[in-house]
């Protein structure tokens, strides 16, 4: 999967940067957007440094969309996103078609992932 500098426009960069911000605040870490064969990292806090292995992230975090598919028709209604814990943080993966987004963030709750995720997925419409 190969990392592009130019794959969305700046003013969808700039949407998708306020409506995570304003949504998680402080916490944000990172946001990178994706597709089956590309990744932007569209943001990294700046106390941050940018050594991660971005590329790992997300081809794990693209097997998403064979999830949505594989949970197509689960009694448990539409896939949503999905989170993961971790020690020192927390990653949330939103899908929406041919694209997704996954964020990094210090903290977050239940209620605020639900915030979030639906403002992932009305700038991502």
């Amino acid at each position: 999967m190969n990392e592009h500098r130019d794959l969305l426009e700046p003013s969808f960069e700039e949407q998708l940067v306020s409506a995570c911000r304003t949504t998680l605040g402080d916490s944000l870490r990172s946001i990178t957007y994706f597709t089956p064969g590309a990744h932007e990292q569209v943001y990294l806090r700046s106390d941050l440094e940018a050594d991660a292995d971005l590329a790992a992230s997300v081809e794990h975090e693209a097997a998403g969309f064979r999830t949505q598919l594989a949970y197509s028709e689960s009694e448990l209604g539409e896939y949503q996103y999905t989170l993961r814990v971790f020690e020192n943080g927390f990653v949330m993966r939103v899908i929406d078609g041919d694209h997704g987004v996954f964020v990094t963030t210090d903290g977050i709750t239940v209620r605020r992932s639900k915030e979030v995720t639906r403002a992932i997925r009305s700038t991502l419409k």
